[in-house]
């Protein structure tokens, strides 16, 4: 027997079936447990090497591009384009000046961006307990 579409079900009156993406067991729902809810990841942050960026900002006050790239093991080039995706998104503050004439560049993480991390972070947390109380 072939299958029926949802508008064969509709036209024998029958109920059509819920689709295979929202029937399958242990599909995670979103956090106020509607199955059809999005997970709405913050995508600037969710991007690895922009949440390494923010995550090392939440625990210092103040760090140097050159402090950010050794700690993060990043090229210039990679470094400059996250942090001004970070910087565009109001996360980060850049100051840039010399240290005598040697140029350079600050990051601080901003309210905003702390808000955001802490918004992404709880949204991980609440995952991580929705699959673990899967088991």
């Amino acid at each position: 027997m072939g299958k029926r579409t949802n508008a064969a079900h509709a036209a024998k009156g029958a109920a059509a079936p819920e689709s295979a993406e929202r029937a399958a067991p242990g599909r995670l729902k979103g956090l106020n447990g509607d199955a059809s809810a999005p997970l709405d990841l913050d995508r600037v942050i969710h991007e690895r090497l922009r949440l390494a960026i923010v995550s090392a900002l939440a625990v210092h006050d103040v760090l140097t591009f050159n402090e950010l790239k050794a700690m993060l093991d990043a090229s210039d080039g990679n470094l400059s384009v996250h942090a001004r995706k970070l910087e565009d998104a109001g996360y980060v503050a850049c100051k840039k000046g010399y240290d005598g004439r040697i140029p350079r560049t600050e990051f601080r993480l901003t309210a905003a961006g702390r808000k955001a991390l802490e918004r992404y972070l709880g949204h991980m947390e609440a995952l991580i307990k929705r699959i673990d109380g899967g088991r």
